[in-house]
């Protein structure tokens, strides 16, 4: 039976439906990808979106009012948002309950008028608004309600059909508007996703018999299938994360640098010590934090002086692995025992907090430290959501949170996440990859206020290029290149640089591209599917290419991508 009088009842219905028809839909428009890359995300960032929002709904009563329903699709798709697509998505649905959340009722000219503001609302959260993306899809829709809204003969149905018959033309025509959806010979990827929310929305109108299926999973960078028995064995060698900042007091050139780093090689490992203007930032996992330290005194002043014991963490971790379970694993004794539970002690209040994206257990403990108090596993195989990032905000205890979302597709949520934050300042650095996060990191300047240090960790990250590396997953043309499904593909940060069948020459032909007369750093972060042997090969070649260039190797521990790379 076909839905003639849209109320609060009908659009809660509607709006079901339509979360149901795009998650049906997700991996085609997953594979809508522009770059052929094995982690096309946006079916799945739209669906996880929608879906936040949808559980919210389906939780309410059937006679709950518009009002009612307008707000859970509103808040749960807004702090649900993942990805680029899925805030804009969040932005178009929060645009629209904004006009229908006053009426009891909705017909054709009030729902123009929704998709008005829907549309005004989505292109006012996007900073540099593209055309031939779903924004456009969207535009398109909105203006063809508002030709229909003057017809009153129309029906529900007849008004929803055109309004979805038109989008689909407009769809049809992104290629025209960005080359380089003509050039992959795809139409886009967020607008088809729209379109999918559009017809189940005239599915449910139409009186088809739609089986709700509202789960939807989504990859995770997190390991699966831990091995416990692994775990419980791990030997720690090194048992003190030690961090710290030496505030020079002397001349600390790249004699004294080299040294320091090889004083903390013979104590540690897993070292960052970077060297800045005025000061050093010291990382070094070891069993003897005081020699540290006392080797930094020989530079200048200790601040931010931090010692964690890392084998008191691992017991932590045993005890989340044995659901509540601890296990004793310090030699004097052994068995499962309950651990009862312990307050949670806030840290002392400070200024300035960090909170990073990360994915991959190397690249996690470079930006702890550099002094992050929280990181969120995501990443490009897995976008946090708006909420995530709210709850990472919530668990840093400072006045001033700085957030990094080290990937372009996941700056729109953090920034909607700075904006529903009210309680503390959330500052979102649109750091685009993890070189740039590390970067921001590193320019960060304890006795600078928090717009200073905003300006600041922002001008640093024009200060690093970045080059992944990946493989094809499907065949395409595209930056001027031809590409195989299998080839292997070193993408820059605006375009693929180089392609080929090996994975050292593909990094060689990349790095070659961003490497220029002012280069004096790279650094190689290896995947989860690269040995180190492998890596301080690659390296070595690298060494041999650009012998007055310093080439470091770190260890990433990244899915998917064979090396991310940072030219300095």
């Amino acid at each position: 039976m076909s839905i003639e009088k849209i109320d609060a009842r009908a659009v809660r219905q509607c709006f079901l439906c339509a979360a149901n028809n795009l998650n049906a839909n997700k991996e085609r428009i997953n594979e809508l990808n522009v770059f052929p890359v094995p982690d096309g995300d946006t079916g799945t960032n739209m669906t996880m979106t929608i879906t936040s929002a949808a559980k919210e709904v389906a939780s309410l009563p059937e006679t709950a009012d518009m009002k009612a329903v307008c707000k859970g699709i509103s808040m749960g798709s807004l702090r649900g948002a993942r990805g680029n697509s899925g805030v804009i998505l969040s932005q178009l649905l929060r645009g629209f309950t904004k006009v229908a959340q006053d009426y009891d009722e909705l017909d054709a000219p009030i729902l123009a008028a929704a998709f008005n503001k829907a549309v005004e609302t989505a292109y006012k959260a996007v900073m540099k608004p593209k055309e031939g993306t779903i924004l456009t899809v969207a535009r398109g829709i909105s203006e063809k309600a508002n030709e229909l809204a003057e017809d009153t003969s129309l029906s529900t149905e007849e008004f929803v059909s055109q309004v979805l018959q038109h989008g689909e033309y407009v769809l049809s025509q992104t290629p025209e508007l960005l080359p380089v959806l003509k050039e992959a010979g795809v139409v886009d990827s967020g607008g088809t996703g729209l379109i999918e929310v559009i017809r189940g929305v005239l599915d449910c109108i139409q009186g088809k018999e739609v089986t709700l299926n509202l789960e939807v999973t989504q990859t995770s960078a997190e390991p699966q299938g831990i091995n416990r028995d692994a775990v419980a064995n791990a030997d720690i060698k090194f048992g003190y994360c030690t961090e710290f900042i030496v505030n020079l007091e002397r001349v600390f050139n790249s004699q004294n640098e080299a040294d320091f780093k090889k004083f903390l090689e013979s104590i540690g490992d897993s070292i960052v010590c970077v060297a800045m203007e005025d000061i050093v930032k010291v990382h070094v996992h070891t069993n003897h934090p005081g020699r540290a330290f006392e080797e930094g005194l020989k530079y200048g002043y200790l601040t931010n002086m931090k010692v964690d014991n890392m084998r008191e963490e691992h017991n932590e971790r045993l005890f989340k692995l044995n659901g509540g379970k601890y296990e004793e694993i310090d030699g004097n004794g052994s068995g499962a025992v309950d651990k009862a539970e312990e307050a949670d002690v806030p840290a002392e209040k400070k200024d300035f907090g960090f909170i990073t994206v990360s994915v991959g257990d190397g690249l996690t403990e470079v930006f702890k430290g550099l002094g992050a108090d929280v990181v969120i596993s995501g990443g490009q195989t897995m976008n946090p959501s708006t909420e995530d990032i709210l709850d990472a905000v919530a668990k840093v205890n400072a006045d001033t949170v700085f957030v990094l979302p080290n990937n372009k597709n996941i700056i729109l949520a953090a920034s909607q996440a700075a904006d529903l934050s009210e309680d503390k300042n959330v500052i979102v650095i649109p750091s685009k990859s993890i070189p740039q996060g590390i970067t921001a990191l590193i320019n960060f300047i304890p006795d600078h206020t928090a717009e200073e240090n905003r300006q600041e960790m922002t001008d640093a990250l024009s200060l690093v290029k970045t080059g992944e590396v990946t493989y094809a997953v499907r065949d395409t043309e595209i930056d001027g290149h031809t590409i195989h499904s299998g080839d292997i593909m070193g993408i820059g940060d605006h375009a693929i640089l180089a392609v080929g069948q090996e994975i050292n020459a593909t990094v060689k032909d990349m790095v070659e591209a961003m490497v220029d007369d002012d280069t004096e750093l790279i650094t190689l972060y290896y995947g989860d599917q690269i040995t180190e042997e492998k890596a301080n090969v690659l390296a070595e070649l690298l060494n041999e290419a650009y012998p007055d260039v310093e080439v470091e190797v770190q260890e990433g521990d990244q899915p998917i991508y064979y090396y991310i790379i940072s030219v300095e």
